[in-house]
């Protein structure tokens, strides 16, 4: 009895900290991160983002290093073991990306009753964070405002907002959620030195929900007005939790071919300005209408159109066409002319993408989830990683040559 009394009181402290709840004398208190905070001024004060910018970031989106880690992956730099975090600051990276989901229980139920937590909602964020710190590199804050993947192919409404059927209210969730998850990370020392409002929203946000009635933000059905409208609530959220030195903002669209198309109409539709950067993903092997010799023109004319700063949030390339595991990969098919599926021809790629936007004016290339190991790390479709053959990592767990593009010398 006293074992499973010490069980449950180890479980409560534990939900203290996944749930990101206050514990007090009363007892376990559920956090409310679409609630008004009233701790947090609404009036807004003069930001300076651009002090945050740096003349070129190399980035690395390493939002399943955690899981991973907890789940026997191992990562190691010429045979030692070390933290992923620590290999990648330690080879030129300096800025982390990590992904913030509303209520990610999908990631702690793919483990049926072994999950014992959640991965990328604001604990596990907090913790990847406050390691990048340590290892004196910047963060990029991706929200998705979703429970779960947004991309140009899903914008899943966060279950807590499924019955919402007013724009406004929605707005208001937007924004309080934004600020307080932001004042969540700041109270901790962890604010972020960037933070991007919502993830490729080429058709949009929040439009995937069953409901007739919720206020859909999908522009791609020409809803650009209630876009703007959700856009500006959660950039209002951002510049008012951190008022002081307040992150820089990175608005997202996939495949640089739409750069042009979606900036025009966010700014001059949806009345969205208030934002310092252009981020877009830029795979090449899905990308084909641009090569990547390419790049920079497509980034030369959209910094000077629309004068704002331009970077690769997400770009990959295999290393390899071989498997380490049973879960099928994502990247694959036919090499590039010149960049086979080598570790020379990854390095060889990602250095004349990094020359391309350094040509064009951008500021900097970010790489997705090249810590994406096998591993027993379980996700909605598998187990392992379908990525295992794009990463910055052999399948002994050592780094590869590809990692060492931040290093090259450049123009």
């Amino acid at each position: 009895m006293q074992n499973r009394k010490n069980k449950f009181i180890q479980l409560l402290l534990l939900l203290c900290f996944i749930a990101v709840v206050s514990c007090d004398d009363d007892g376990l208190t559920p956090p409310d991160f679409d609630t008004p905070n009233d701790s947090i001024p609404n009036d807004s004060i003069p930001n300076d983002s651009s002090s945050f910018i740096n003349d070129f970031y190399f980035g690395a989106d390493l939002s399943y290093a955690n899981q991973i880690q907890d789940h026997n992956g191992v990562y190691m730099d010429e045979g030692a073991v070390q933290s992923p975090f620590a290999i990648f600051a330690n080879h030129g990276t300096d800025i982390v990306r990590l992904r913030l989901w509303h209520t990610p229980s999908w990631t702690q139920e793919a483990y049926g009753p072994d999950g014992e937590q959640m991965y990328n909602d604001i604990a596990d964020v907090a913790r990847s964070i406050e390691e990048a710190k340590q290892n004196n590199m910047q963060v990029l804050l991706d929200f998705h405002y979703s429970d779960t993947w947004a991309d140009p192919g899903a914008q899943e409404v966060p279950a807590a907002w499924a019955d919402i059927t007013d724009i406004n209210v929605l707005a208001d969730s937007v924004y309080n959620y934004t600020l307080n998850a932001l004042n969540y990370l700041s109270e901790r020392g962890l604010a972020p030195e960037m933070v991007q409002v919502g993830n490729e929203i080429n058709c949009g946000m929040l439009y995937g929900v069953e409901s007739d009635e919720f206020p859909t933000a999908r522009s791609c059905d020409d809803e650009w007005i209630n876009l703007g409208i959700i856009l500006n609530s959660a950039i209002k959220g951002v510049r008012e939790a951190l008022p002081t030195n307040t992150p820089s903002i990175a608005l997202h669209v996939a495949n640089p071919i739409n750069i042009d198309y979606f900036a025009e109409n966010i700014i001059n539709k949806s009345k969205v300005t208030d934002f310092e950067i252009i981020g877009f993903s830029y795979y090449p092997l899905w990308h084909s209408e641009i090569a990547p010799n390419g790049i920079s023109e497509v980034v030369s004319a959209a910094k000077s159109k629309f004068n704002k700063e331009l970077i690769m949030l997400e770009t990959a390339y295999p290393w390899t066409d071989k498997y380490n595991d049973n879960y099928d990969n994502q990247l694959g098919g036919t090499p590039l002319a010149g960049y086979p599926f080598t570790e020379q021809g990854q390095y060889d790629l990602m250095v004349k993408l990094t020359q391309e936007m350094k040509d064009g004016g951008g500021i900097g290339i970010i790489y997705w989830e090249p810590a994406w190991i096998s591993s027993d790390m379980k996700d909605l479709w598998g187990t392992g990683s379908s990525w295992e053959n794009a990463t910055f990592f052999g399948f002994d767990g050592n780094v590869n040559q590809g990692i060492t593009y931040m290093e090259a010398d450049y123009n």
